[in-house]
């Protein structure tokens, strides 16, 4: 069994920064996509960014040059950095891996992120 934790969401003024972090289980390089998904009140999960194995990355229209997703093989762990947050930022984010030799995906339990004045 695959267990995510993330951490690093809050409250935050529009304008301002947070660091989300998804600690994973098992090693990054049994992973072949991890990525950072958002859900706002009444509306669908959407994807916010993702990297595959190889460091590809793609990122929603929405937060293209705003956000960053970074992994730490050593910490097991990967990031997003959300800069200059704008107020429809504000959601659940949800961390997601797709295992190696389709060993199935996980999600982490969410965390909240305000941006609010």
């Amino acid at each position: 069994q695959v267990q995510l934790v993330e951490s690093g969401g809050g409250l935050v003024q529009p304008g301002g920064s947070l660091r989300l972090s998804c600690a994973v289980s098992v090693s990054l390089f049994s992973i072949d996509v991890m990525g950072w998904y958002r859900q706002a009140p009444g509306k669908e999960r959407e994807l916010v960014a993702r990297v595959t194995r190889g460091g590809s990355t793609n990122y929603a229209d929405s937060v293209k040059g705003r956000f960053t997703i970074s992994t730490d093989n050593a910490k097991n762990t990967v990031y997003l950095q959300m800069n200059s947050l704008k107020l429809e930022d504000t959601a659940v984010y949800y961390c997601n891996v797709v295992l190696r030799f389709r060993m199935g995906d996980y999600w982490g339990q969410g965390t909240q992120v305000t941006v609010s004045s």
